[in-house]
């Protein structure tokens, strides 16, 4: 259980952040920066879900994107763990996270018309928060991939798992302008 009595501590005043372990390093270490943006797309969903209470695809999303939630939060303490053998001892990301976003990917997927172009953010609230939430994703990515160059992160499915979750958030994303009856705005070329 996880008990948290003060919200301030006045540890990081010096510059420096305590990672999961008891290690502390400066605020803008690459690893602070990496599990930082897997918080701020925590975040982002956060809104997606509160997009969904009056959409027609809230049913079938708000229990995936719970649980998605729930694994960011997994990932986001895996990737504040320098120490090895700390994060052994953590929940972390499986194969199984994977597998289970390909399957809400093709479960949803399949309703969906064929791209003609690219796809801009937009289809009403759900689905331009989607949108947002996937780029947030994809710099989070990023963040990680580079991480993951200079430090362990604990092998390859981190990045993995942030790689195949930006897919279903473009998915969801026009599953939701779908199922909301939204136009789905699509890119023109030409109208530049």
């Amino acid at each position: 259980m996880v008990r948290i009595n003060r919200v301030y501590t006045k540890t990081g005043d010096d510059g420096t952040t305590g990672l999961v372990g008891g290690d502390r390093a400066p605020k803008d270490h690459i690893r602070i920066e990496a599990y930082g943006t897997v918080d701020e797309l925590n975040a982002t969903l956060g809104l997606v879900q509160v997009a969904l209470t009056r959409s027609a695809a809230r049913d079938a999303l708000q229990p995936i994107l719970t649980r998605v939630q729930n694994e960011l939060f997994n990932l986001g303490a895996v990737l504040a763990t320098a120490d090895t053998d700390t994060r052994g001892k953590l929940p972390g990301i499986e194969q199984r996270h994977i597998d289970g976003l390909e399957r809400d990917i093709d479960g949803v997927n399949d309703d969906l018309p064929p791209l003609k172009s690219f796809v801009l953010p937009g289809g009403g609230w759900p689905s331009a928060y989607c949108h947002l939430a996937r780029t947030v994703c994809r710099r989070a990515e990023r963040l990680v991939v580079g991480l993951a160059q200079s430090e362990d992160i604990g092998g390859d499915l981190p990045i993995q798992y942030l790689n195949r979750l930006s897919d279903a958030l473009f998915v969801w994303g026009r599953w939701c302008a779908l199922k909301d009856g939204q136009p789905e705005p699509l890119w023109d070329s030409r109208s530049t």
